[in-house]
């Protein structure tokens, strides 16, 4: 193991880009659980990283690619009167398909599926830096627009769902975000930094904010814990990412003793 690559400035802009992503995804997560369109991301996700390998073969920036396919991912979501968790399964082998047609039939796509799908964190640039920072700083501005009528849309759902702007908002960040990330973290750490923290944090939390801060804190050790592991190891990052995450969300302790502090606050 060399741990002396964890102090190397070389890898400093991967650790602070995943960083804003393992920070942002199971806020994200939260919110699809809250809608219960949890399986949407590895949806989108895979559909994603099919646009990020044929942007590779157009000679596209596979950042562009990715985004611009989830992007697409989240209209053809948007689209559907009643999203459910058939129709992102589907997407789910729509995506896997074609990225594996691809993968198979293009050599220039071969480099790029290793991003995608191991999670070539290590080796992300200042492109994939300024793609995080944006999906984050555009997302949190939609939320803090969107988060009573999501949220109101649960706690009361005879209300109705959310206006079809909202909807299409927040669906066009969720594609974008997904997009992006797996370019750094590969496909399914990325499902795991937005599903397993949210949905650990979604059964224990005494409040919605407190749910949001749990699962971020969930995300950012696990994201620390994996980063380190993988690069000791010369691992790529998303393996170790899952593996963290999944031991990090299992070792959590339940939030039992603010329950009953949280109901009376409310």
């Amino acid at each position: 193991m060399n741990f002396d690559l964890l102090f190397d400035p070389l890898f400093r802009l991967p650790f602070l880009t995943g960083l804003l992503l393992a920070a942002w995804l199971p806020v994200l997560g939260l919110y699809l659980r809250l809608r219960g369109e949890w399986l949407a991301v590895l949806g989108m996700a895979q559909l994603a990283s099919a646009g990020a390998l044929g942007g590779a073969v157009l000679g596209l920036p596979v950042v562009a690619g990715g985004a611009g396919a989830g992007l697409l991912a989240a209209l053809a979501k948007w689209g559907l009167k009643r999203p459910s968790d058939s129709a992102y399964a589907a997407m789910l082998l729509l995506g896997w398909a074609a990225a594996v047609a691809v993968m198979s039939n293009h050599p220039l796509a071969e480099q790029a599926a290793g991003a995608v799908f191991d999670g070539q964190l290590y080796f992300t640039g200042g492109g994939h830096l300024a793609a995080a920072a944006a999906v984050l700083g555009i997302g949190v501005l939609v939320l803090l627009w969107s988060h009573r009528a999501l949220l109101r849309a649960r706690v009361h759902p005879a209300l109705g769902p959310p206006g079809a702007v909202t909807r299409l908002a927040f669906d066009l960040v969720a594609g974008a975000s997904v997009g992006v990330a797996i370019l750094s973290l590969g496909v399914m750490a990325s499902f795991a930094l937005a599903f397993v923290p949210a949905w650990r944090a979604f059964a224990t939390a005494p409040s919605w904010r407190g749910a949001l801060w749990r699962a971020m804190a969930i995300s950012l050790t696990a994201y620390v814990a994996g980063f380190a592991l993988a690069l000791a190891l010369d691992q790529p990052f998303g393996p170790a990412g899952v593996a963290a995450v999944l031991a990090v969300a299992a070792l959590a302790p339940p939030w039992r003793g603010l329950r009953g502090g949280a109901s009376k606050r409310r």
